[in-house]
């Protein structure tokens, strides 16, 4: 993250808050999903201010569609010759390669991003040429430039999009490195630009939320249905197509001026029902690894289309282990063995196989994904809800009320459980106030920097303990700001004071390192524990008063300049900001790490 300034006494910004007063405003929400996306807008002034969907879309003629295929299809060239519905129902183009769920999200998982070896080895490679983050910067434009005409067309005006509010869901694993990805990938498809002369804040526009808070912004909202009211504590299971993301909330003051707090630390993992595909497709291989007319990529792409589209959301579980499943194939060769259940071209597979093989081992790490978060919390649960695609699943409702309906008084799924993550986004752009009052610090966060030794340093560590130029002790250590677990109100500044050291007036850079960790201790030393480097924050102290004052006096001695960097934790992203004399006098960007 840097801070720079040049020539003369920069002025003090005035911290800009969201933008929450502008009445009128249009708030804009993508849900950008790892198999399918959607989009919701509204305004006070469209509809009553109820959140509307966008529901017609290119290929999708007149049928209506909440969601669409996160999908592209590229040709020979890298140019995009479709994306969404149109792209998944493409037929075969020669030279054309079609990008589906597999090359999106799942390669900007926090774990993934530090190292290529961590991706999941069952995921296909990406394109020749192209990055995921090059997949999603295209995929959002095309998303973006069709939903600019579409909001126009629907609400009969000329809509000021390019100064509207836009929410991006991510998913509640990703740390803050996947979430800047994101951000910079939403920026360079120009979801947020500068929409007049002087408009220096537009980036301030695009807001990251991770998509549990969207859904329980949602859900919360549907206090009728599912019996909650004041002081009782819910949790959000978002169970999407990727990730399955876990968060509990409680209902603060009254529902008509609705408030939540998070209670526990969120959670998520990669068992969403795409692995449900994976699966399936693992179990077809190894059924016909002596039929291999079978196994080519159309004919498995068949086979699991086949099983997405019609028997993965209807599967029933132990009742349907005595029951065939049968899929085509593609190809009319070799259509014969029945030691494998392939039979007059068709194979069939028992339902007992298909729980052991493809839903278990899915479900089962949902269900342990519940449990350790229902751990987290030492209060009652009062409602678990089940929102995203994968909650539609009757074999994961059934089996979720089986393990927790004794402890958890309401198990439910909304109406439009697939569509509340979106709905929830754009529902908070509308408020125009946090809706979520606190958040939990998901991580811990420290800052290696070189301090004053103190009398402690001496005892547990003089092996870090120098002299600097002007004879001071300092100690190589960490500066200890937020623990995980921590109760962070929304837009709370954890401030830290600094003392610079400047031999010159030239040495006026202050960098500073980021770290978190996963532990709950509370580490002082580089030693301690496992940490990991998120970011760099190179700060210029060249603006400031006192810098610019003491270095316009000759000084053989050098002289030192104090500040305070603050660091705002938010759902899911990380900012900050260099203070001085409790103004703010730069906003940072920082350097990630990945």
């Amino acid at each position: 993250m840097s801070v720079s300034a040049s020539g003369g006494r920069s002025p003090p910004i005035v911290p800009q808050q969201p933008s929450f007063a502008d009445e009128g405003k249009l708030s804009v929400s993508i849900d950008f999903g790892t198999t399918f996306s959607g989009v919701a807008y509204g305004s006070s002034r469209i509809a009553a201010g109820k959140v509307q969907q966008i529901l017609n879309w290119p290929g999708s003629f007149e049928t209506t569609f909440r969601k669409i295929p996160t999908c592209l299809l590229y040709d020979q060239t890298g140019q995009v010759l479709a994306w969404g519905i149109e792209a998944k129902n493409a037929g075969p183009v020669p030279g054309a390669v079609k990008c589906e769920w597999y090359v999106f999200k799942l390669f900007l998982e926090p774990h993934a991003l530090r190292d290529e070896a961590n991706v999941d080895p069952r995921l296909p490679a990406l394109p020749p040429g192209k990055r995921a983050i090059d997949l999603i910067i295209d995929f959002l434009s095309c998303l973006w430039d069709y939903a600019k005409q579409q909001i126009t067309r629907e609400i009969g005006a000329v809509a000021d999009l390019d100064s509207a509010d836009v929410w991006l869901t991510v998913p509640a694993a990703w740390d803050a490195t996947g979430c800047q990805m994101m951000r910079d990938a939403a920026i360079a498809a120009g979801l947020v630009r500068s929409a007049r002369a002087g408009d220096h804040e537009w980036r301030d526009r695009l807001r990251i939320i991770s998509e549990p808070e969207a859904a329980a912004v949602h859900c919360a909202n549907l206090t009728d249905v599912h019996k909650l009211s004041p002081n009782q504590n819910f949790m959000i299971c978002d169970a999407g197509g990727g990730t399955v993301d876990l968060a509990v909330y409680r209902i603060i003051g009254m529902l008509s001026n609705l408030e939540i707090a998070e209670l526990c630390a969120r959670s998520g993992a990669n068992c969403g029902s795409l692995f449900l595909d994976l699966r399936f497709r693992e179990l077809m291989k190894t059924l016909l690894a002596d039929h291999p007319v079978h196994l080519d990529a159309v004919s498995l792409a068949n086979f699991m289309e086949n099983f997405s589209e019609t028997e993965k959301m209807r599967y029933m579980g132990e009742e349907d282990d005595d029951k065939m499943f049968h899929f085509t194939c593609f190809n009319v060769e070799d259509p014969d063995d029945p030691a494998v259940g392939l039979v007059n071209g068709e194979v069939t597979i028992p339902g007992n196989l298909l729980r052991q093989e493809v839903f278990d081992p899915v479900v089962n790490e949902v269900l342990e994904l519940i449990e350790a978060q229902t751990q987290k919390v030492n209060q009652r649960l009062d409602a678990l809800l089940l929102v995203g695609g994968f909650s539609g699943s009757e074999y994961l409702f059934r089996k979720v009320q089986d393990r927790f309906r004794a402890r958890i008084r309401v198990i439910a799924r909304p109406a439009d459980c697939d569509t509340a993550t979106v709905r929830g986004a754009a529902q908070y752009g509308l408020a125009r106030r946090p809706l979520v009052s606190s958040v939990i610090a998901p991580q811990s966060y420290m800052l290696k920097v070189k301090l004053p030794a103190e009398r402690e340093d001496w005892l547990k560590r003089p092996a870090y303990i120098r002299e600097n130029d002007a004879g001071v002790a300092i100690c190589e250590n960490r500066r200890y700001l937020v623990a995980k677990g921590a109760i962070l109100r929304k837009g709370q500044r954890l401030k830290t004071t600094f003392c610079k050291f400047s031999q010159t007036p030239n040495d006026r850079m202050f960098v500073a390192t980021l770290y978190t960790s996963d532990s709950d201790k509370i580490m002082r030393y580089t030693d301690e524990g496992e940490i990991m480097e998120l970011c760099q924050w190179t700060i210029d102290l060249g603006a400031l008063p006192s810098f610019q004052q003491n270095a316009s006096v000759p000084n053989s001695n050098g002289f030192y300049t104090e500040f305070e960097l603050g660091l705002e934790l938010d759902s899911a992203e990380v900012r900050g900001v260099l203070i001085y004399q409790g103004q703010d006098w730069g906003r940072v960007v920082f350097d990630y790490r990945s």
